[in-house]
């Protein structure tokens, strides 16, 4: 057996998690064509295939499944070597990936973000900030927010924060709409929410828990998009107090009646729980939630 280059694992890796050449290139920062040929050459090294080649992606054979296990076995002792031997400067550089869901990310974690680049020079982040899971297993990312803990896989999980939800509309829309008194008027209003088949989490299924059976003329699978909608005179809609505090175009809608009360989760795969520029990252999301309580919980007062 020829030796083989220990760097194709980071290539093969990337492939087996993406399962694309061009989005395992983009990882890497590399091209496809140096992936590929990357790729070849290990699997001429061992001796053995390890990807089917098919039109819809790379599968991993029964040989790329034995390699999987083992290549993270490596990556997670190289991350350990970084992380308890390296320099303090080395460990908190270097890239996290961070996974959350659009509101949090984009309107919550993406203004907060200077305070930590600002702390660590050498930290290079990643926000993923859109309505889906991402799998921490696969590496899609090495911190995730999401809205409920994980059933399985190799996860550190921790209750991040609770916050809240109410309805908005915009002043235009209330002025000219029929009155509403209670929840039972909704029926009578257009109301803006998600794509029934797009929800990606029970727990972002709010509307029966306002009024049983009410469903959404105005649909999209971002809360930011329903927020500027609703902002438009689209119609009603449920949106984090978080997002909507000091924004001038919504009005707060039944806040006596209706308050949807979920959670944030925190979750970091085991094997990078305690690598340095992770570690720094989960707590500073933490002792950012920690310090916007009153925000989260729609209990700040109006700017």
């Amino acid at each position: 057996m020829e030796r083989f280059d220990w760097d194709d694992l980071r290539f093969f890796l990337a492939v087996a998690r993406s399962g694309r050449l061009t989005a395992a290139a983009r990882r890497l920062g590399a091209d496809h064509a140096t992936v590929s040929r990357r790729i070849t050459a290990l699997e001429e090294a061992l001796k053995a295939k390890l990807f089917e080649r098919r039109p819809q992606g790379y599968a991993l054979t029964g040989h790329g499944e034995q390699l999987l296990a083992k290549a993270e076995s490596m990556e997670t002792e190289a991350l350990a070597i970084q992380s308890e031997i390296g320099g303090a400067d080395m460990a908190l550089s270097g890239i996290v990936r961070i996974g959350a869901p659009d509101g949090f990310g984009a309107c919550f974690l993406a203004p907060r973000l200077p305070a930590l680049t600002g702390a660590y020079a050498g930290l290079e982040l990643q926000l993923i900030a859109m309505p889906r899971l991402l799998s921490l297993s696969k590496r899609e990312a090495d911190v995730a927010i999401t809205l409920a803990p994980p059933k399985e896989g190799k996860v550190v999980a921790r209750k991040l924060c609770d916050y809240r939800l109410g309805l908005y509309a915009s002043r235009a829309y209330l002025d000219a709409a029929p009155p509403l008194a209670e929840a039972e008027d909704l029926f009578a209003h257009r109301i803006v929410g998600y794509i029934d088949d797009l929800i990606f989490t029970p727990e972002l299924d709010y509307l029966d828990e306002v009024a049983k059976g009410l469903r959404a003329q105005v649909q999209s699978s971002s809360v930011i998009a329903q927020m500027n909608a609703v902002a438009a005179g689209a119609g009603i809609g449920v949106i984090h107090h978080f997002m909507a505090q000091g924004d001038p175009r919504l009005v707060r809608v039944l806040p006596e009646t209706v308050s949807i009360e979920r959670s944030f989760w925190l979750l970091v795969h085991a094997d990078l729980k305690e690598v340095a520029r992770v570690r720094a990252v989960v707590d500073f999301i933490v002792r950012e939630a920690k310090a916007a309580r009153p925000l989260l919980m729609g209990e700040a007062p109006a700017p």
